[in-house]
């Protein structure tokens, strides 16, 4: 929206396990439905509470994977292995750069949605504490 509307202008996008589809139909969604912390069904009603009961959600604002990507500002996408929105997180990634969109994707595997909160479980969160400082040194230390 910020593209299209003439602002404010972002210079890198930031996604951490990201919600891009409101469809929930990614084979991630089957595959880590249950017992890896955040659970399709509490995706699913957080998708009703976010769009009320007339909402669409396949309107591009809502669910970014239908919106057209070229000219968005670069990228780092993260993601778990044992997370719903895996799929639809690394899904966008590949739009974007398929769109002329300069992403990279992460995925770390054995970790669950919102590994990186928890360092003190996970010593995967210092690794991705590194990848996405490094990311936002390298856009954000030069000149716009």
């Amino acid at each position: 929206m910020a593209r299209d509307r003439g602002g404010p202008p972002i210079r890198f996008q930031l996604l951490v396990y990201p919600v891009i589809d409101a469809a929930c139909d990614a084979a991630s969604y089957v595959e880590n439905a249950e017992g890896y912390f955040l659970e399709a069904e509490a995706m699913r009603w957080f998708w009703q509470q976010y769009l009320g009961p007339d909402g669409n959600g396949s309107d591009p604002l809502a669910t970014p994977l239908r919106a057209d990507l070229a000219g968005l500002p670069p990228a780092l996408v993260v993601t778990a292995e044992f997370d719903p929105l895996r799929d639809e997180g690394e899904a966008y990634g590949a739009a974007l750069a398929a769109a002329g969109v300069d992403a990279s994707t992460t995925r770390y595997d054995g970790m669950i949605h919102g590994f990186w909160s928890m360092p003190m479980f996970f010593p995967e969160a210092d690794q991705a504490t590194r990848e996405i400082a490094a990311a936002l040194n390298a856009t954000l230390s030069t000149p716009a």
